[in-house]
């Protein structure tokens, strides 16, 4: 699902509701059929880290943390996602080769890294140990249209084979077509104004 809206919509604020890291005023928010604001809080952290994979847009990489180090991170948190990785340095760099990353880079540090490299290795620590759920926050905005083209087929092709659903957040309307589902959220405060 493509998640559009223009800056001030409320796009990270459902973001984090999804994720937990803020709790709803009113009403519940259900996420693998769990309604985790009835979760505490170190429940909602495990839950969050076994359900979700999320590709932030920044990449938010650990700098001099090496590449394999960063793809397993959320596994540390995650026990029952660990089990599922499987050998996890092996899924780790099955995961980078299949996302086309150079054997070598594994060991290197992510600050090292070109932006397309990290954008890459941020995908992989998304989607290792195949979480059921993958939010992706403007994963495109800092690449061209051909960069955001192969990056796209990259991610699709994975999500595809790891059987994860897909929430990825943007603010450009032309990737609708690439999604069978969108939901435009608008600046609710904007209409407010403009009807009165």
């Amino acid at each position: 699902m493509l998640l559009l809206g223009e800056s001030g919509s409320g796009k990270s604020t459902l973001l984090s509701l999804i994720c937990g890291t803020i709790l709803p005023s009113a009403g519940q928010v259900h996420v693998a059929g769990t309604d985790i604001a009835t979760l505490s809080g170190g429940k909602r952290d495990r839950f969050r880290a076994e359900q979700i994979g999320v590709i932030f847009q920044q990449f938010n990489l650990l700098p001099f943390g090496t590449v394999t180090d960063n793809i397993l991170l959320p596994l540390r948190f995650a026990p029952e996602r660990r089990k599922r990785a499987g050998d996890a340095k092996v899924t780790a760099l099955a995961l980078c080769t299949s996302l086309g990353l150079p054997d070598d880079v594994v060991s290197a540090k992510a600050s090292s890294l070109s932006v397309g490299q990290q954008q890459r290795v941020a995908v992989a620590r998304a989607l290792i140990g195949q979480p059921p759920l993958i939010i992706a926050d403007e994963p495109t905005s800092a690449l061209d249209a051909t960069s955001q083209t192969a990056f796209l087929e990259l991610l699709f092709q994975q999500i595809a084979d790891s059987a994860s659903s897909l929430l990825m957040v943007s603010h450009d309307p032309r990737l609708g077509d690439r999604f069978d589902r969108v939901v435009r959220m608008e600046d609710i405060a904007r209409i407010e104004r403009a009807a009165a």
